[in-house]
């Protein structure tokens, strides 16, 4: 899943999710009376897709129950506990997510983690693509922290109905054809504003920034907050001002309906049909389909996304050493990051496969999604995964990319100017990477 990061949420099911991951949570599985079912418990954020196969995972293990916790809730919530858990040495669920640009700051405590090649993880290897398998490791290749779940890719969803009410075209290899560039995505924001459809034509600044920065860092430096050294390079590197003035570009042509990103607002706004366009990794459909209800399928579509594509979210499963269960958790995150795990969620929920054998199969490359009127999701999402250019994320990439999102918003809102903004940017992310 994204970042985020990511990746379905319900204001019902953020706030039983808010519930489920309080500190005062028991975490992880009890002990089971003598000779009774364990309980395993996966502490997930968004929507992983898993579900079908926890049923499926028990019918053949019948000694084994799943429970899941987190689904639906937002990243922000979710790491800050998972943290805690980990510190206090209990809480945890015996599988938890972790989502990409956490996972360096997990790395640097490997010990609260069960390293997974010491229990024949070494053999999977070849079911990953390379740099997600790596990015499971510690830099000297010692310690496995996690088996990835999925990628990101990227595009860009629409409402055809919304596009039809405003003269534009609907069909999606006209509508990726209007917009090669950003400047061209501006260009149709505005002629889509003057129509006057009561409708934004995009959601939020700050997905949009999180697409650009990762498309400019993977098509440059290969890193945007941070450096590969884990120098604080905000207010250095291009690529993070060049996406920042991009997103100023957009929101000063007044294109965003400013709603915040996971908010309640911003659910509602799906119900409603209120905008038009949001940037669309693999993983954020299962999130629209969600959010936009039954009465809303067959109005979505799905675009080629303006720039030069990229990846924006994905994430690996790990286990906690507080697991009362971790023969059992290893076998059971084994099972849904394997090829045949990861094509369910990808059917579930939308997460993009990391395994090439998973992108490979027909269940993935002939895959469409009925929701999106039919839109190829496997040739759109899967035939440039193979060849993503993963961005690099420094140790306290989440708490910095916050405070430059919190900027965005800022200006988006109209609370400060767009040098301000950048200023707020920089300023407030080195505080963060400070504590």
């Amino acid at each position: 899943m994204g970042v985020m990061p990511r990746r379905r949420l319900a204001a019902v099911a953020l706030v039983a999710a808010t519930a489920l991951l309080a500190p005062t949570a028991c975490g992880g599985s009890d002990e089971p009376a003598e000779g009774g079912p364990i309980t395993l418990t996966v502490d997930v954020f968004g929507q992983f897709g898993y579900e079908e196969l926890y049923r499926e995972y028990e019918s053949t293990h019948p000694g084994i129950k799943i429970v899941e916790r987190g689904t639906g809730g937002n990243l922000d919530e979710y790491s800050p506990k998972l943290t805690q858990w980990l510190a206090a040495g209990k809480g945890a669920g015996d599988v938890v997510a972790i989502e990409e640009g956490l996972m360096v700051e997990y790395k640097a405590n490997p010990q609260h983690f069960v390293n997974l090649l010491d229990h024949g993880a070494d053999a999977l290897k070849g079911n990953f693509l390379e740099w997600k398998w790596n990015q499971g490791l510690t830099a000297d290749g010692k310690h496995l922290i996690g088996l990835g779940t999925d990628v990101g890719g990227m595009a860009m969803c629409y409402r055809k109905d919304l596009f039809a009410k405003a003269g534009l075209p609907t069909a999606r290899d006209e509508v990726s054809k209007l917009w090669p560039t950003w400047a061209d995505y501006i260009r149709v924001g505005e002629q889509f504003t003057a129509k006057k459809t009561g409708a934004s034509f995009l959601d939020a600044g700050t997905n949009i920034f999180n697409t650009i920065v990762l498309q400019t860092a993977g098509g440059g430096p290969g890193y945007h907050y941070y450096d590969t050294s884990d120098k604080l390079v905000v207010d250095s590197n291009p690529a993070v001002r060049q996406a920042w003035d991009t997103t100023m570009d957009i929101v000063d042509s007044g294109l965003s309906g400013k709603y915040g990103s996971w908010s309640e607002e911003w659910v509602s706004a799906f119900k409603q049909a209120k905008f038009a366009t949001i940037a669309c990794p693999a993983w954020m459909t299962g999130v629209i389909e969600g959010n936009a209800g039954p009465t809303a399928k067959g109005q979505w579509d799905i675009a080629r996304v303006p720039g030069d594509g990229g990846n924006w979210g994905g994430s690996h499963l790990a286990v906690p050493k507080q697991s009362k269960h971790q023969a059992e958790a290893i076998e059971l995150a084994k099972f849904l990051t394997s090829a045949k795990g990861q094509i369910g969620a990808f059917k579930a929920k939308g997460p993009l496969p990391s395994s090439p054998q998973a992108l490979a199969d027909p269940a993935i490359v002939d895959s469409k999604n009925p929701y999106f009127s039919d839109a190829p999701v496997g040739q759109i999402f899967a035939e440039g995964a193979k060849t993503l250019k993963p961005v690099y994320m420094g140790p306290k990439n989440q708490a910095v990319r916050t405070e430059v999102e919190n900027a965005v918003r800022t200006v988006e809102l109209g609370q400060r100017s767009p040098e301000e903004g950048w200023k707020d940017a920089v300023n407030n992310a080195k505080k963060a990477a400070d504590k």
